[in-house]
């Protein structure tokens, strides 16, 4: 049976990823990590999340779990990500990573990294988002250069990272579709006299407020019609669920660079 540990538990993500795995399957979870300087440290994670005890302990670093083969799964931050993937070369074990705002650079080391060791690496990890992925990519297809294509987005106040990493999968996703190169179309703020709008540009606006889950539209406009797309999370729990699903998927596979499109079989 795959083993899962979860890295960042005293982090909201991280608690709703020990939810959900209990809920999977109790006998999933083999433990958690929080930081060294956390009161959570020898705390079970079961009874952190109100689950009752399961001998799943909270321990200051994955190397009490590692020898064990386990699944990692890591929504934390990208310095310690970083860190936590190369813990999981020297172990051979597989990873989940669910962290954005990653440099070319650092997505660079986890290509390298995929090589050596399975990864699923996605900017979301929800299945409704991954479904809107496939959703826009025939969108973008049947519509081709007929429309403008904007990308809206808004998360919580805490959320360190913009564009989020779904809004730019979304826009890429089009991107792609219309053979456009991401890197020259993308528009990430207008202000002022830019004059008009050249036809080939995909525009983001990001708004950070408030507890805001997650909300992304996709809009379609031409000269008498528009189409919208749109993801809304009400709940984290969406992103944890899918990213136990991942975990699952992922304990049976070979080195290799996943997506969660490869998971759901899209």
């Amino acid at each position: 049976m795959t083993k899962i540990v979860i890295t960042g538990a005293s982090g909201k993500m991280g608690r709703s990823l020990i939810e959900a795995t209990l809920a999977a399957d109790p006998d999933y979870l083999l433990g958690a990590t929080a930081r060294p300087s956390s009161t959570l440290i020898g705390v079970d994670a079961g009874e952190l999340v109100g689950y009752g005890h399961h001998s799943a302990p909270i321990a200051n670093s994955l190397s009490e779990f590692l020898p064990k083969s386990p699944v990692i799964i890591d929504f934390t931050a990208i310095d310690a990500t970083l860190l936590h993937l190369q813990d999981c070369i020297r172990h051979q074990c597989p990873i989940v990573i669910g962290t954005t705002g990653f440099s070319e650079a650092d997505e660079a080391l986890i290509h390298d990294a995929s090589t050596q060791i399975p990864i699923v690496y996605a900017p979301n990890f929800s299945v409704g988002v991954n479904l809107v992925l496939d959703l826009l990519d025939r969108t973008a297809r049947i519509l081709g250069d007929s429309v403008d294509v904007e990308v809206l987005e808004a998360h919580h106040r805490n959320k360190v990272d913009a564009p989020s990493g779904t809004a730019l999968a979304m826009g890429r996703v089009v991107a792609a579709a219309l053979k456009r190169d991401f890197s020259k179309v993308a528009v990430y703020g207008r202000e002022g006299q830019e004059g008009a709008r050249p036809r080939e540009q995909i525009g983001f606006a990001t708004v950070r407020a408030g507890d805001i889950v997650g909300e992304h539209t996709v809009l379609f406009a031409s000269e008498g019609e528009r189409i919208e797309i749109t993801h809304k999370a009400s709940n984290r729990r969406t992103f944890a669920d899918g990213a136990i699903r991942a975990a699952v998927w992922l304990g049976e596979k070979s080195p290799g660079l996943y997506g969660m499109r490869d998971v759901l079989d899209l």
